[in-house]
């Protein structure tokens, strides 16, 4: 057997079991959830009207959801490399994706960013500080800080400091690709943490981002990182099941945070991250929703959008919710599929 053909067999089967297991483990998850009133606290009417209005019924639903998530991918991260390279089972070898140079790192920004926002849904539930959690700034703060680490993960661990331009080649940028990493990493945990705001909503798009980079990853040669992108997709899949409108319970931020970090890791170690606009359209269009409402809101005194990020928008325009999810999920689908093949154009002119 070829070691492609093993890396294929090794990706279906973790990225099935990783469905399986999720949705295996899901009930004990909800029952703890129920048990112990961990739900979502709804904004201040007088901060958001038009969202509140639209929203005042999901008071009270489980959140924390992207538990489910970034818990499997841990255990199915660390069950094999443990058993394959600590207890020395070598029939676990060919499931042992963790390795310093491709999965290492990304896993350990998912951990990571995942504690912070399982923190910042603690204040939501328990209304400590402000009613949604953390300030968005003190959220930038945290981002920066798990990217910073990241940079240095790159430049000093990796030796990697080079950026490919799509359609003319690579270029070594030195210590410049500490802020460009920070920014990225930065502007892709915001965007997904915007989106999260509908029920499967942010679930999907980061579904089909995954998915595109996990085969990015794999005609890369780099099998390791297209089976950690497997198993996430695995679980989001499971997670999805439960969170489609009416959602069993949301994502949280301890989801949102955790997989939008790791998103952007994975596309800066695909060396892909400018084609991430394309893949991940919808989060371009949340984050520039909200910008420009802020911007005109300062300008003119008066609103853009009824509300934003855009999807409450076409909501307060009387659009179900799930019609706003489905097409935003065939957006998502569009641009991943148009940025897979400008990938493949690209390895081909460059």
């Amino acid at each position: 057997m070829s070691s492609v053909d093993a890396a294929i067999i090794a990706l279906f089967v973790l990225t099935a079991a990783a469905f399986t297991v999720t949705v295996a483990w899901t009930p004990l998850l909800t029952n703890f959830l129920f048990r112990y009133r961990i739900g979502k606290q709804i904004r201040d009417a007088g901060q958001t009207p038009v969202f509140t209005g639209l929203h005042q019924a999901k008071q009270g639903t489980p959140t924390m959801g992207g538990v489910l998530v970034w818990v499997t991918t841990l255990v199915f991260a660390g069950l094999p490399w443990l058993l394959d390279r600590v207890l020395g089972f070598s029939t676990w070898h060919r499931f042992n994706f963790l390795t310093r140079a491709e999965t290492l790192l990304p896993l350990g920004a998912l951990v990571a960013a995942s504690l912070v926002g399982l923190i910042d849904d603690v204040f939501n539930v328990r209304r400590i500080g402000t009613a949604s959690g953390l300030r968005v700034r003190h959220r930038l703060v945290l981002y920066a800080l798990i990217a910073a680490v990241g940079a240095w993960w790159f430049v000093v661990k990796l030796d990697w400091t080079t950026i490919h331009i799509p359609f003319v080649g690579n270029f070594d940028i030195g210590l410049w690709y500490v802020p460009i990493f920070i920014f990225i990493i930065v502007a892709t945990s915001h965007s997904v943490n915007i989106t999260d705001g509908l029920d499967g909503l942010a679930g999907g798009v980061l579904l089909a981002a995954f998915a595109t980079f996990g085969a990015i990853a794999f005609i890369q040669g780099h099998f390791f990182l297209a089976t950690f992108c497997g198993v996430i997709v695995g679980s989001l899949l499971a997670f999805l099941w439960f969170n489609i409108h009416p959602a069993r319970f949301f994502m949280g931020d301890t989801g949102a945070m955790g997989l939008g970090t790791t998103l952007g890791v994975v596309a800066m170690l695909t060396n892909a991250a400018l084609f991430l606009p394309i893949i991940s359209f919808v989060l371009v269009l949340e984050s520039t929703s909200v910008i420009l409402q802020i911007a005109w809101r300062r300008l003119t005194g008066r609103k853009l959008f009824r509300s934003a990020p855009i999807h409450h928008h076409f909501e307060a325009r009387g659009w179900p919710e799930p019609k706003v999810v489905m097409r935003f999920w065939i957006i998502s689908a569009v641009t991943a599929v148009i940025g897979f093949i400008l990938v493949l154009i690209d390895r081909g002119v460059t």
